[in-house]
């Protein structure tokens, strides 16, 4: 069998496959791209070609404009294609719509680029589906034991008493426009609450897009206050970036709520220091627990570790008698998807 490196390598553009000539997740352009999901730390645009799955393709559009590539090439999850001497194939991450692993096989040799995911059912994207691999490379995000996620189910439970405890006040929830805030509106309508809900301007491309790809979302309105409308929003949950919050938009509702919803949120000081009155742990990553059971079933020989907290989940693999590095990667600083 093969040596891993010489199938899948990282250099200064990313990981590169010598013998498929095409890098995974590029950070600069590149002739060819695979590309795991829409964020942009892994999406970037003006690469000469790229490989990713439809729905990964469309958000790309959405954010960059629809020439943001020279060429495109939709790839369906669990089909198999070849490049060069690489068989490819994209299985789900689970992380946001239409996000996916891609499994590169050469020489007897499997290396799976889970780019980012997670293992709990999110009802905006596909589950993760595990593969068994000679190389595993994983991401580490929230990889210390300090980081275990309670239920989904419980924190929207938070909001929705919340809701009912403070009728009177507009509830702010920051959430990414990528993910997040789609599976937040989601998670709320399948625990029941059927109000509108209201949206800053920065998701409306998105959530309209998910629809379209069959994520039922319920009524949404824009978050607009006009003059005398205050009241309206008394009791209103408004979805919005986390970065609308800090402005002089989230002023205008009535006594906000402020929340944020983010694995993050596990950590009291980061909440303080953001002013969140309603920490949400709702996190599009796997946690500590997802990391290692995740490294365990899938039995690799070799786990690499592309970005985060790479020195303790390295430890663990090490602990566990797995051959295991981090690749110390630049350019995967998360665009906030947390």
């Amino acid at each position: 069998m093969m040596r891993p490196e010489d199938l899948l390598c990282p250099g200064p553009s990313g990981l590169y496959s010598p013998l498929g000539d095409f890098y995974v997740d590029p950070v600069r352009p590149v002739p060819r791209a695979l590309v795991t999901h829409g964020h942009s730390d892994h999406a970037r645009a003006g690469h000469q070609a790229v490989l990713a799955t439809a729905e990964t393709l469309k958000i790309m559009a959405v954010r960059y404009g629809a020439d943001f590539a020279g060429a495109t090439q939709a790839m369906p999850l669990g089909e198999t294609i070849r490049i060069g001497e690489v068989a490819v194939t994209f299985q789900p991450a689970g992380h946001v719509l239409g996000s996916a692993q891609i499994v590169v096989e050469a020489r007897g040799c499997r290396i799976v680029v889970s780019g980012d995911y997670k293992r709990r059912p999110d009802p905006t994207c596909a589950s993760f589906h595990p593969v068994p691999c000679d190389v595993f490379i994983t991401e580490a995000t929230f990889g210390l034991p300090v980081f275990r996620h309670p239920s989904d189910a419980h924190e929207i439970g938070k909001l929705l008493a919340s809701l009912e405890a403070f009728p009177e006040r507009a509830h702010l929830v920051g959430a990414y426009p990528l993910g997040k805030a789609q599976r937040v509106i989601r998670l709320l309508r399948d625990a029941g609450y059927d109000r509108t809900i209201h949206i800053h301007g920065a998701l409306e491309k998105l959530c309209r897009l998910y629809e379209k790809e069959g994520v039922a979302l319920g009524p949404l309105a824009p978050a607009t206050v006009e003059t005398g409308r205050k009241a309206e929003f008394a009791g209103a949950v408004v979805v919005g970036p986390p970065s609308a919050f800090s402005d002089l938009w989230a002023r205008r509702f009535p006594d906000p709520v402020p929340a944020f919803a983010s694995g993050w949120m596990t950590i009291r000081q980061r909440a303080k220091q953001r002013g969140v009155e309603l920490p949400l742990i709702l996190s599009d990553h796997a946690d500590w627990d997802e990391l290692t059971a995740t490294i365990a079933e899938l039995g690799p020989a070799e786990v690499w570790v592309t970005h985060g907290r790479e020195e303790a989940l390295v430890r663990w693999c090490e602990l566990a008698g797995i051959r295991a590095r981090p690749l110390h990667l630049v350019g995967y600083e998360d665009e906030g998807e947390e």
